[in-house]
C-alpha cells in the first residue's frame, strides 16, 4: 500500500512504480475522500503512460461516495465494514433483535449502491476487517473477538450476495497474530457453514518494522499458509512499501513446486480445536519443553559456516578486541550444528 499522498500523483506513481518494481502485483491507494477517488484516474493515466498496467486498489473506510467514485476506474475497492457506514461513538448499546435488524437494513440501503456500481464496471471489492475498528453495534454483541471480526464481513458479504454480485475477497486483519490466525480459521468455518466460498486475503496490520514486522508477519500469514489457506498476502511493515514485497514473496515460495505432491490423507478428526489457542502439553528436555518459556533453535546442519560474521543473522556478533561473543535481542537461544560442528571447532578455533 501507497504512502504518499495521493492528490500527489508524480510522488504516488513514482512510488506505486518502485512497488511494482520489487514485486507488488497490484497496489493499494488510500481514497479517504472524494477528491482523492477522482485522482485515481490521474495517477491510473500516469502509470500507463510509463507503460505500467498494474492493478489498482482504491482503500476507502468512512466515505462511501468515494468508494462509489473509486469503483468507476480502479480495479477493486476496499471497505472496511467496520466504519465504512457506521462511526464509531464507543457506545455499548443493548441492541434488541429488532433494532439489530433496523441497523442492518441501514447498512443494506447505503451499502447497496457501491455494490450495484462494481457490479456495473466489472470491479472487484475487499471486504477487510479490522480488530481495531469493529462498529459499535458489533462490539455491542460480539465484543472485540474473532467471531465480532467475521460477522461484521459476513453482514456485508450477505447483501453482495443478494445483489448477485461474487467478485469479492475477505480479510479479517489484526495487529495480533494469534486474534488475525483464529479469525480466519473461523471465516472459513462459518462460510462453510452457509454454502460460501470466497478466496482470501492474508495479513498482519500494523506488523512493525525490521524483524519485529517480520516475524509477527511469518507467524500470522505463514500458520494460515501451512494450514492450506489464503490466496494473496501484504505484509504491513513501517517502511517504505517496496521493501514489503519480498518479505510476502519469500513466505509464498516456500509453497513453490508442491502442484504435483502426492495425496494429503484426510485429517478426519482435530487433535486441537483450531478456534482456541491454547498451548501444547509437551514434557520437559534439557531444561527445553514442559513449563519451560520457549526456546528458539536455529539449524545450522545444512549451511556452511566460514566465520563469525556468517552467525549475524541469528543475533551473534564476535567481538575480536574482547574476544568475546555478544547477542542481540533477536539471538537464538540454541544453535544446532549436527554433523559440521567438529569441522566447525577445527576452522573457528
Amino acid at each position: 500500500m501507497t504512502t504518499t499522498d495521493t492528490m500527489n500523483t508524480i510522488a504516488t506513481v513514482e512510488q506505486t512504480i518502485r512497488m511494482v518494481e520489487a514485486g507488488c502485483e497490484y497496489v493499494r491507494i488510500t481514497a479517504p475522500s472524494i477528491n482523492e477517488a477522482k485522482n485515481l484516474e490521474a495517477i491510473k493515466k500516469e502509470l500507463k503512460v510509463r507503460g505500467y498496467t498494474v492493478p489498482l486498489i482504491a482503500d476507502i473506510h468512512f466515505t462511501p461516495n468515494a468508494a462509489e467514485m473509486a469503483a468507476r476506474i480502479v480495479e477493486k475497492v476496499r471497505v472496511n465494514p467496520g466504519n465504512y457506514v457506521d462511526k464509531k461513538k464507543f457506545d455499548l448499546i443493548e441492541y434488541s433483535d429488532a433494532e439489530y435488524q433496523e441497523e442492518l437494513d441501514r447498512i443494506r440501503e447505503r451499502f447497496t449502491p457501491l455494490v450495484k456500481i462494481c457490479k456495473e464496471y466489472g470491479t472487484a471489492m475487499r471486504i477487510g476487517t479490522n480488530h481495531g475498528s469493529l462498529s459499535d453495534r458489533i462490539m455491542s454483541r460480539y465484543g472485540d473477538t474473532p467471531l465480532g471480526m467475521v460477522e461484521s464481513a459476513l453482514e456485508f458479504l450477505r447483501i453482495c450476495e443478494d445483489e448477485n454480485y461474487h467478485n469479492i475477497v475477505l480479510s479479517m486483519k489484526a495487529s495480533n497474530p494469534q486474534v488475525m490466525v483464529q479469525a480466519y480459521r473461523l471465516l472459513i468455518n462459518k462460510m462453510e457453514a452457509e454454502e460460501m466460498n470466497y478466496p482470501l486475503h492474508l495479513g498482519v496490520t500494523e506488523a512493525g518494522g525490521g524483524e519485529d514486522g517480520r516475524i509477527k508477519s511469518a507467524l500470522g500469514i505463514g500458520a494460515l499458509l501451512e494450514d492450506g489457506i489464503g490466496d494473496t498476502i501484504r505484509v504491513s511493515l513501517t517502511e517504505d512499501p517496496e521493501f514489503e514485497a519480498p518479505v510476502a514473496i519469500a513466505l509464498a515460495n516456500r509453497y513453490k513446486g508442491r502442484e504435483n505432491h502426492k495425496t494429503i490423507a484426510e485429517v478426519s478428526e482435530s487433535p486441537i480445536d483450531p478456534f482456541v489457542y491454547n498451548r501444547r502439553k509437551t514434557f520437559e528436555v534439557l531444561s527445553i519443553g514442559g513449563s519451560n518459556v520457549p526456546r528458539v533453535v536455529s539449524d545450522y546442519s545444512n549451511r556452511k559456516i566460514t566465520s563469525q560474521k556468517d552467525l549475524i543473522d541469528i543475533g551473534y556478533t564476535y567481538d575480536e578486541p574482547s574476544d568475546k561473543w555478544n547477542l542481540s535481542d533477536i539471538a537464538a537461544d540454541l544453535i544446532y550444528l549436527g554433523k559440521i560442528f567438529y569441522h566447525l571447532i577445527v576452522q573457528m578455533g
